[in-house]
């Protein structure tokens, strides 16, 4: 099966709830150390950010949401749900706070099928064709 890596973040430790984003490890792991830069101004500030493009980092800005943990199906969660737990809908911000707060996990996905984002367009895999 292929395998992927994903942020998982969990609300608290209590909660079945866990909001999930899948990444690329590499580029991950270049965004989590970040960059330093030192500014002189008064006193010397020192400023971490990093320089790789979240859009490096996440597969998609699609965020998943399990109500049975782990083994649960991923679905799509509400704007309010994504309020009530990040404090914003904004696609953007809800993906970086996962990436920061949020622990990193290889998995397998369930399924060895290959996935066809526009089916109407043909694939050569259409069992019907001639």
């Amino acid at each position: 099966m292929p395998a992927v890596t994903k942020v998982i973040y969990k609300p608290d430790t209590q909660s079945t709830e866990e909001y999930t984003i899948i990444i690329n490890p590499e580029s991950f792991k270049k965004w989590k150390a970040g960059d330093a830069i030192a500014f002189t101004a008064i006193t010397t500030l020192t400023l971490f950010f990093s320089t790789i493009p979240l859009a490096d980092v996440v597969d998609s800005f699609k965020v998943f949401v399990s109500a049975q943990g782990a083994q649960g199906l991923l679905g799509q969660p509400s704007k309010q749900q994504l309020d009530n737990v990040f404090g914003t809908h904004k696609d953007t911000e809800v993906v970086e706070f996962i990436l920061k707060n949020g622990k990193e996990q290889a998995a397998e996905l369930a399924s060895n099928e290959t996935f066809i984002t526009n089916p109407s367009r043909g694939s050569g895999n259409n069992a019907d064709s001639r």
